[in-house]
């Protein structure tokens, strides 16, 4: 069986080499040792020193060459539109203070996991939410270093 061994972020590793695609959604992506099904219905061992949240885009250097490219699955989140970066600022508080993970969108838009509990939290604090499928991809934290 394939064995996948080391993570490399995405941009630094050769995106020519790519053997096969693997997509997975968030819960899925946090992995040290693990058997995984890629794209094309082929097996592969995930083993990693550490465990390791995989990233869209990230490349999995299998032992003996190729990688095989992490990618995001769509799959049900919520947007929060904010009207301001006052309000925006308030319900990422609101959002961390949960522990939740949220992934920061361009104009300030808030992504969530999908969570009726979460949607009317925001809802009460004001904010317009939208519910859809689409690829979830939180901020790591100030803490986390995307070394491999």
């Amino acid at each position: 069986m394939r064995r996948a061994i080391i993570v490399h972020s995405s941009g630094n590793w050769p995106s020519n080499e790519i053997v096969s695609t693997v997509t997975l959604a968030f819960q899925e992506r946090h992995r040290r040792r693990f058997r995984l099904i890629d794209d094309q219905n082929d097996p592969f061992l995930l083993d990693l020193a550490h465990a390791t949240l995989l990233n869209d885009g990230d490349g999995l250097a299998l032992e003996g060459g190729g990688f095989i490219c992490v990618q995001a699955a769509a799959e049900p989140v919520a947007d929060a539109l904010c009207d301001s970066i006052e309000q925006a600022a308030r319900v990422a508080w609101h959002i961390g203070n949960r522990h939740v993970p949220v992934q920061v969108l361009d104009g300030g838009v808030l992504r969530i996991q999908d969570d009726h509990v979460l949607v009317d939290m925001l809802r009460g604090l004001g904010v317009q939410v939208s519910r859809h499928i689409a690829p979830f991809a939180p901020e790591s934290g100030a803490y986390h270093h995307h070394e491999h």
